[in-house]
């Protein structure tokens, strides 16, 4: 949701800046495919007055649409502010502080929109609490707002399988809704690497000044072969067998990692796809019981009829 909210926005802006693109070029800057642009422009068609005249003539808007967005940054902003002091004022054309005050007005007024709309969307999003607390404290807003303005964050994380409390400072890339929770993935400076956070862990968040660049860093690379969140290191390559009953059910999936999916004439599916975390798909297997079966690799076959055995003999 948030992700489409903001690749919405940056279309706009390349509409704007490049009138006529293509869907192949907005596809290319948004690092999408471009069926998902297709669906993002029927939504935008909604709420702006689109037009595309014909095949291969590209977006534009019509009429006096325009959305601006000076998108300072705090550094851009420090530097335009100064201006007049750094002028000599005699030398300036009429109407320069008049357009000047209009430009930092538009600024204000921009970020002040921008935060409404990220108040509007953080309302939207209902987060569960860790079953240990009472409440948790939502720290979408803080997150998605570094995220929108390349803002490092200080933030104090608790990480549970050490049971240790660190304060750290992250470079927000992205936020990854997961099983009913929400990830950020960015870059760590204590580890000095990428890392994934689960968002209700965060005891604290606040934003600095410091800006990031995110470089070359490609999230559908980083995720390859990761069925849901957690990034192994091996590659496995699971067949199974979904009997007719679920198997209409498996098509619908949507899943991050795509499957080759071959019909049966017995309405069966079999289901073929390589992961790096094979815990974490043997989960999502498992909730479909007899009506999963795992054909491959054989080692995991074993593996979970010794499993079956035990449970078998709990409940004996």
């Amino acid at each position: 949701m948030i992700d489409k909210v903001i690749r919405i926005f940056n279309i706009i802006n390349a509409i704007q800046a490049n009138p006529g693109i293509s869907a192949k070029d907005l596809a290319f800057k948004c690092d999408v495919n471009i069926r998902t642009i297709y669906r993002d422009m029927d939504i935008l068609e909604l709420i702006a007055p689109v037009s595309r005249e014909g095949r291969g003539t590209g977006y534009r808007f019509m009429g006096k649409f325009f959305l601006y967005p000076l998108n300072f940054t705090e550094q851009e902003a420090l530097v335009f502010s100064l201006l007049p002091s750094m002028l000599d004022k005699d030398k300036l054309p009429p109407g320069f502080d008049t357009a000047y005050d209009k430009v930092m007005g538009t600024h204000l007024k921009e970020k002040s929109r921008q935060n409404s709309i990220i108040e509007d969307i953080v309302g939207v999003i209902q987060m569960g609490t860790p079953a240990y607390r009472q409440e948790s404290p939502n720290f979408l807003q803080p997150i998605i707002q570094a995220i929108l303005e390349h803002k490092t964050i200080d933030v104090v994380y608790h990480t549970q399988y050490r049971n240790e409390t660190t304060e750290r400072k992250i470079d927000p890339y992205f936020l990854v809704p997961r099983d009913q929770r929400f990830y950020l993935i960015g870059y760590c400076h204590l580890a000095q690497d990428i890392r994934t956070f689960r968002i209700s862990r965060f005891q604290q968040v606040e934003l600095t000044g410091q800006q990031f660049d995110k470089g070359d860093f490609n999230i559908k690379k980083y995720l390859k072969n990761t069925w849901s969140i957690d990034r192994g290191e091996k590659n496995v390559t699971f067949k199974v067998r979904f009997d007719a009953e679920v198997a209409r059910y498996i098509r619908e999936e949507e899943l991050f990692v795509h499957p080759r999916m071959k019909d049966q004439k017995d309405g069966s599916l079999i289901f073929e796809v390589t992961v790096n975390n094979e815990k974490e798909f043997l989960r999502w297997i498992l909730q479909y019981g007899p009506s999963a079966e795992i054909v491959e690799p054989k080692a995991v076959r074993e593996s979970l009829k010794q499993q079956l055995s035990q449970w078998i003999m709990m409940y004996q």
